[in-house]
């Protein structure tokens, strides 16, 4: 390459398209004159201090709803701004900023940066905000936002802070916060520090699923990167924050032993020894995470090697046509014939005998279903936004099986008080049992979770829920459905504790002509299960 200087040129134009494209989804709209915002330093500066609000609240853990935002810029409009706003305009100034500037109103945004190694353009894909529901104390559903990785980058780039640079920079910070005792910042920090161990980790397993999609498509300069960044986490990190939680477990231990042996803790004494609490929390969960990117380092490591190494041997592989390259050529020198053993030889090697183990020979033989994998090899172009469409399509199709089974429980639980198994069975008509039974799989998932729970409590589940905000992935989770279905269904709503346990009898319970995931009807065998609830008085 003729200049050097170029190399990194795509990594820089990906920064540069961050602050374009937000410029550009701002510029020349109308709404801002009509507030009075008239100069883009004023509209960009508005901006700005809206993500910056969104920032804060996501490293908190806090909602961060259209209704905050509003107030927020209400607030800042009052003190600062000074222009001729109400309350509603704010709010629609900031559903403006956050639906249109920041997400394009739901379209996907690129910016094309060039590749001068490459001598084409490279599409980068740039998101700045994502939201999630969230349920707030009068038990209402909203929509909450909060950052994304590139709008991390966004916010913290205009501080000059390099990548590899803020989990050392945040990890300073807690431990200063410890040391002067601010323990209400030293909570704020730890969370930072957590978010970035699992941004990493999210890394990990998004490169880890491109390397499993094609290899090829995955540079070794990504692959160093991320390796570089895993090695920089987890150098010392685990060593330092088992050293922090010894020193937080031995404070909330004095606090403790103070307020049993010597006097109550006053108000600020016990919101220190709270803080103390989330941070030992955060900690484990931190450390956690870390063992989780060491493994998923090493695993990244071996699977990029394996498909590198298949790869290659694909093209060590030299095909040939039995028409052409041999009988052909038999049919015009007969005398080949003599030397055919010489080209048939590799085809008819043994394998290595085995060894005879009389210590496999006396144990338990486990019947082994392997399934059918098609051994063929090829490369494959497809297009990753239709796939991720089409898997998102299954995953909620597979939910609405697991909402209709669960719900049908439900119903019956709070109709009956209580009810075995066995007599769900007996009064199910055709279509009650395609509902509670949509296959097999889903169906033993559900009674198993419910048998495992034994007892779920409603009230401190919703508790929890308001307390945490967990992360929303696609998979089944019993609780969180629960209080989904008792929520929208208003006849549920009486139900406050549902608990189950196995029958004592002997009697199995058997259903008749179910679906499985292969599509195949098959009868089934469970035992007998008795589920119930309480009511609110």
């Amino acid at each position: 390459m003729q200049y050097e200087f170029l190399k990194h040129f795509p990594k820089r134009m990906k920064n540069v398209g961050l602050y374009t494209i937000l410029t550009q989804n701002s510029a020349q709209k109308g709404i801002w004159r009509q507030y009075g915002f008239v100069k883009l330093d004023e509209q960009l500066n508005m901006i700005y201090s809206v993500l910056l609000y969104i920032m804060e609240q996501s490293l908190k853990e806090e909602s961060c709803t259209m209704d905050d935002i509003g107030a927020y810029i209400d607030t800042l409009n009052m003190q600062y701004y000074k222009k001729n706003m109400s309350y509603e305009d704010c709010r629609i100034l900031g559903d403006f900023i956050v639906n249109v500037v920041l997400s394009n109103e739901g379209k996907p945004m690129y910016f094309d940066c060039y590749n001068y190694e490459r001598k084409a353009y490279q599409i980068e894909n740039i998101s700045y905000v994502a939201n999630r529901i969230v349920y707030t104390e009068q038990e209402l559903k909203r929509t909450s936002y909060y950052l994304t990785d590139d709008g991390y980058n966004l916010l913290l780039a205009t501080l000059e802070i390099e990548n590899n640079m803020k989990l050392t920079i945040h990890e300073m910070i807690f431990q200063l916060h410890l040391e002067k005792q601010s323990y209400d910042k030293a909570v704020d920090e730890i969370k930072n520090v957590f978010n970035l161990l699992r941004i990493q980790l999210q890394k990990i397993e998004e490169a880890m699923g491109k390397i499993r999609r094609n290899a090829l498509n995955y540079s070794v300069k990504d692959y160093e990167e991320i390796l570089i960044e895993n090695l920089e986490t987890i150098s010392d990190t685990k060593e330092k924050f088992l050293g922090y939680r010894e020193m937080i477990i031995k404070r909330v231990k004095e606090f403790e032993e103070e307020e049993i042996n010597v006097k109550k803790l006053t108000k600020q004494d016990e919101e220190k020894l709270g803080n103390l609490r989330i941070i030992e929390i955060y900690l484990n969960r931190a450390i956690d995470e870390h063992q989780r990117i060491l493994n998923s380092h090493f695993d990244l490591k071996a699977l990029y090697t394996k498909e590198l190494e298949q790869i290659s041997q694909m093209s060590l592989i030299k095909r040939f046509s039995l028409r052409t390259e041999l009988y052909d050529k038999i049919m015009e020198n007969p005398v080949a014939l003599e030397n055919l053993d010489y080209f048939l030889r590799p085809l008819l090697n043994r394998d290595i005998d085995k060894i005879y183990n009389p210590q496999k020979a006396v144990q338990l033989q486990k019947v082994s279903k392997k399934k059918d994998e098609d051994t063929s090899e090829e490369m494959l172009d497809f297009d990753e936004e239709e796939w991720e469409k089409e898997q998102e399509r299954l995953r909620r199709q597979k939910r609405a099986c697991y909402e209709k089974s669960l719900s049908y429980l439900l119903e019956q639980f709070r109709k009956y008080g209580e009810i075995s198994l066995k007599e769900i069975a007996d009064q199910l008509t055709w279509e009650d049992k395609e509902r509670l039974i949509p296959n097999v799989e889903i169906f033993r998932e559900i009674i198993i979770e419910l048998i495992r729970n034994r007892e779920i409590d409603l009230e401190k589940l919703k508790k929890e829920r308001n307390e945490y905000i967990l992360d929303r992935q696609g998979d089944f989770q019993l609780n969180e459905m629960i209080l989904e279905l008792i929520e929208e269904d208003e006849q549920l709503n009486s139900i406050e504790n549902i608990f189950s346990y196995r029958s004592l009898g002997e009697e199995m319970v058997i259903f008749q002509d179910v679906l499985t995931e292969k599509g195949e009807r098959k009868d089934i065998r469970c035992n007998n299960v008795v589920f119930g609830v309480l009511r609110k008085e």
